[in-house]
């Protein structure tokens, strides 16, 4: 298979997921949250509060939103991070308007309660568990829903200030905004609201990084083995995947062996030991998780490098051939 076929596959994998996370989040917030005017962030919580008010579609409201922030980020971001996001919204805006047709009204017309009157705080944490889950399948597989996301990185390219401080403020003032409403009844029910509304924030987000930082969870293998040869081949060839040799010296014996040292994701434990076995089952093998990896084929180094760091680097000499440090092995 060649890497144009390879990246064709990649690309569609990710929206057939995209599509999937989607599809849950639509089930979640039409099914378990909008019933009972529950509050969320995002281009989301504006289109509901506006539905609340005023019996708007929520899907048009989240559609012309997203256009016209799409419109005016795409000269600050480019077609390139817009064009996943522009599919993701559009579809979600389709869901949105699918799930609604499906869903059992009363005879005023108002969306049965799934759970029944009364199940409010249950309705909203099995909702945000799934918009959540939602998001990060999303998330994961290079998507973004639009709305504020597109906000905050276009914040976040000129200004120093992080894409989640950006994010809680926008959602904030979006859930603080029900105070405001008068539709929504007297202020003791309007504060219910803006607590519910924060509620949402607290289980989404926690789903949303539980997830993704379950899936990005890297641990570290330290194995000692004498056929380290075949375990390496086996490994490299079959898994794709680095390995570096080590020079180990056994204190008891006094003999010298090779150790193998394995950066990996969680994901792929079960594949590496299973190659390990296969190969030598008597192999000592030391697996620890580890807090962060990051470089080629992990996480990105996101860390800022100020101008006179720069300036420091750059006047550091050269490093010769002699002068280069022992790597310790």
């Amino acid at each position: 298979m060649t890497i144009n076929h390879k990246l064709i596959l990649k690309e569609v994998e990710d929206y057939v997921f995209i599509t999937l996370g989607l599809f849950l989040y639509s089930f979640g917030f039409t099914v378990f949250l909008m019933p009972y005017q529950i509050v969320t962030g995002g281009v989301t919580g504006i289109s509901a509060i506006i539905f609340y008010a005023t019996g708007f579609p929520i899907e048009y409201t989240y559609f012309f939103i997203n256009v016209i922030l799409g419109l005016i980020a795409l000269r600050i971001l480019g077609w390139k991070f817009l064009s996943k996001t522009i599919y993701a919204f559009t579809m979600l805006s389709f869901m949105l308007g699918f799930f609604q047709q499906l869903m059992p009204v009363d005879e005023e017309g108002h969306f049965i309660k799934i759970l029944g009157e009364g199940q409010n705080f249950m309705s909203l944490l099995i909702g945000c568990i799934m918009t959540g889950s939602a998001l990060a399948i999303v998330f994961l597989n290079n998507g973004s829903t639009g709305g504020t996301d597109i906000i905050a990185a276009s914040v976040n390219k000129y200004r120093d200030v992080s894409l989640g401080t950006v994010l809680t403020f926008l959602d904030l003032v979006i859930i603080g905004s029900c105070l405001l409403i008068p539709q929504f009844g007297e202020p003791l029910h309007r504060a219910y609201m803006v607590v519910f509304g924060l509620c949402t924030m607290v289980v989404e987000n926690f789903m949303l990084d539980y997830l993704m930082n379950r899936q990005r969870q890297s641990v570290q293998f330290l194995i000692f083995s004498n056929k380290w040869q075949e375990i390496a081949n086996a490994i490299g060839t079959k898994m794709d995947h680095g390995v570096t040799i080590l020079d180990g010296h056994g204190w008891y014996t006094g003999e010298k062996r090779k150790v193998l040292c394995i950066l990996a994701k969680k994901r792929e434990s079960l594949t590496i030991f299973r190659l390990i076995k296969m190969i030598d089952p008597n192999a000592f093998v030391s697996q620890s998780a580890v807090i962060g990896v990051f470089g080629e084929g992990f996480d990105q180094i996101k860390v800022k490098i100020e101008k006179n760091e720069n300036s420091i680097r750059n006047q550091q000499p050269a490093q010769t051939a002699g002068d280069t440090p022992d790597s310790g092995q």
